[in-house]
């Protein structure tokens, strides 16, 4: 990566929609050595997607969770199991496996706290390989602008 993909990534990382034409003059370079530089970035795994940023709320998401669970276990083929699964179960929003006491951290979000019940009951407590979890309210999440200093 040089610094004409970092200037590229770093307007993309605050608009994924950003046309080539925007970032060709944004980057200060041709349009089609933009379309060439994002086939690239896309075809090494440098981008992996694009996302929208919705406002949970705004669509009747209202509470969201971030859920430490702790496996009986770790058994690769439980761990491995665990982590194929939840990522498809309703309201998962990210799944982080980690390294510590607890072995993922689910990122959830559900219509109210009455949801969130039902889904720790039926995805979580029933789960044969959960030994514990522990669920913390998100009050405010903020993103933060690290991204920008890591590709400077």
């Amino acid at each position: 990566m040089d610094e004409l993909d970092r200037r590229i990534l770093r307007v993309l990382s605050t608009n994924s929609r950003t046309s080539g034409a925007a970032l060709a003059t944004a980057t200060g370079t041709a349009e089609s050595t933009v379309s060439l530089r994002l086939k690239r970035l896309q075809q090494d795994k440098v981008i992996l997607s694009t996302r929208i940023d919705l406002d949970l709320m705004a669509i009747g998401m209202t509470v969201q969770a971030l859920i430490s669970v702790r496996l009986v276990s770790i058994v690769r083929e439980d761990v491995e199991n665990f982590r194929r699964e939840a990522p498809n179960w309703p309201g998962v929003l990210a799944l982080f496996h980690m390294a510590g006491a607890d072995d993922f951290l689910l990122h959830v979000a559900a219509r109210n706290s009455i949801e969130l019940r039902d889904f720790v009951l039926e995805h979580l407590a029933s789960h044969p390989a959960v030994a514990n979890t522990e669920t913390n309210l998100i009050f405010e999440h903020v993103v933060g602008s690290g991204l920008e200093e890591i590709l400077r």
